[in-house]
């Protein structure tokens, strides 16, 4: 067995929980590095026009993201339950079945990206002087799908095995391969945008090749060729999981993408310090997709080994280290945020003042409303980690709805601050769904295992 493989259903929650996260912590810290200096490294050296246009794709782009992460997530929760029930036989298979699953959806995604980026953007209205680097970053980045696919299926694998520590040595590659082709490829070869993408592109194959050599070092997990074979009755108990976790993040993304049409409408300016904020979003939410990963390997595995009352604990162990942390981060945002949105912004004195004012007003207002957004990331995590996965599907289509017409009504009455607002009802849409729907599957869980 491999020495990162770990068993929770044994053990204090907190403690696990919080080791665990860790890992997962550090590991999105250097993948949001190397977003953080792709953005850098185009707003500082090739303008305000280039970071816009990245801004404008970013929607688009996290489309296909989340699309590709809601599959392999969705399958890593029937691995890490049957991990936790000591099936290693179905294990086998479930990596086996994904692992084909999840190439013949990279063929499809690869292809349907590459049809609709351009209507999309037209779409949007994405101006015209920003539509080509758009367009042309697009299509690069769907091009290099099929390495996004396995990344985030080899990760999955590791994680619902209670292995955080691969994955964070994965992104830590990977960071510094990205970080060193950024300026090769942007400042040495002068690729401007593409370069940029390429460099993503590339570091993720690296990370891809790391975590693939780890996972065949494990012992119980060597995978034979009947275990690739397609099962009907199993290949649909993959997709009933992560075709709704695709769905929501899919959805999630539309959202983005009508307020991305209604941010476009204000002009380059307002669209780069709004970007400028989007790339700290990753920072800001860091810790609580963290928590998130934790949750659905530690409620998989001990739902799995018939461990409910083990759920119930890290559940309030999760929530209380979430809000914690949550209140942290927003305190370092409020203090250090208008030194974070300058490494993104550069231009004349004005262009530069207008940029940030946008900018540090946006992450302020998520900075506060922070604790709202880690009980999300907690609870829909821990439905999932369940097998349940249609509920936090809904509280997408809530997010949705309440994100749409948020951006929709709130300028109307607060101009164009109220954009802004628009991410926050979202959250708060999503919690009341998420919310309660924990607290009913609880109880009927407790109901089903109950004695007679």
């Amino acid at each position: 067995m491999a020495a990162h493989v770990k068993n929770m259903t044994t053990g204090k929650p907190a403690k696990l929980i919080l080791v665990f996260s860790l890992s997962l912590v550090a590991g999105n810290v250097f993948q949001q590095l190397y977003t953080v200096v792709d953005t850098m490294v185009v707003g500082k050296y090739l303008g305000v026009n280039a970071l816009a246009a990245v801004g404008a794709s970013d929607w688009l782009n996290w489309l296909m993201l989340g699309v590709i992460q809601g599959l392999t997530q969705g399958f890593g929760i029937r691995m890490a339950q049957e991990f936790g029930a000591e099936r290693m036989e179905e294990l086998k298979k479930s990596v086996g079945s994904a692992a084909v699953l999840s190439m013949l959806s990279a063929v499809f995604l690869v292809a349907a990206g590459q049809l609709f980026a351009r209507p999309v953007l037209l779409l949007l209205q994405t101006p015209q002087e920003i539509l080509g680097y758009s367009l042309l970053y697009l299509r690069i980045m769907f091009a290099g799908v099929p390495i996004v696919m396995l990344y985030n299926l080899l990760a999955c694998i590791l994680r619902s095995l209670g292995d955080s520590r691969t994955p964070l040595n994965a992104m830590i590659v990977a960071s510094l391969t990205n970080i060193v082709l950024d300026y090769l490829f942007v400042l040495g070869f002068g690729w401007g945008i593409a370069g940029a993408a390429a460099a993503t592109l590339i570091a993720q194959a690296v990370s891809s090749v790391f975590c693939f050599f780890h996972i065949k070092r494990i012992t119980f997990l060597k995978l034979a060729r009947p275990d690739f074979r397609l099962e009907r009755e199993l290949s649909a108990r993959l997709f009933m999981l992560g075709l709704p976790m695709a769905f929501q993040n899919g959805i999630i993304a539309i959202g983005g993408m009508i307020v991305q049409f209604v941010v476009n409408g204000y002009g380059v300016i307002f669209i780069a310090g709004f970007t400028a904020t989007n790339k700290l979003y990753g920072l800001l939410e860091i810790a609580g997709t963290s928590y998130g990963y934790a949750m659905v390997t530690y409620v998989g595995q001990n739902l799995g080994a018939g461990r409910l009352d083990r759920v119930k604990s890290g559940m309030r162990a999760a929530m209380g280290i979430a809000m914690i942390t949550s209140a942290v981060i927003a305190v370092c945002m409020l203090v250090f945020g208008k030194l974070l949105l300058g490494l993104f912004i550069s231009g004349t004195p004005e262009v530069v003042e207008q940029t940030m004012r946008i900018a540090y007003f946006y992450l302020a207002v998520m900075s506060v409303c922070l604790p709202i957004l880690y009980v999300l990331h907690v609870t829909r995590s821990s439905l999932q980690g369940m097998g349940n996965t249609v509920l936090p599907m809904l509280s997408g289509v809530a997010e949705f709805l309440m994100r749409t017409l948020s951006v929709i009504f709130l300028p109307m009455l607060l101009g164009e601050v109220g954009i802004f607002f628009a991410e926050i009802a979202a959250w708060i849409g999503a919690d009341v769904v998420l919310v309660g729907s924990w607290f009913s599957q609880i109880r009927k869980l407790t109901s089903s295992l109950r004695p007679e």
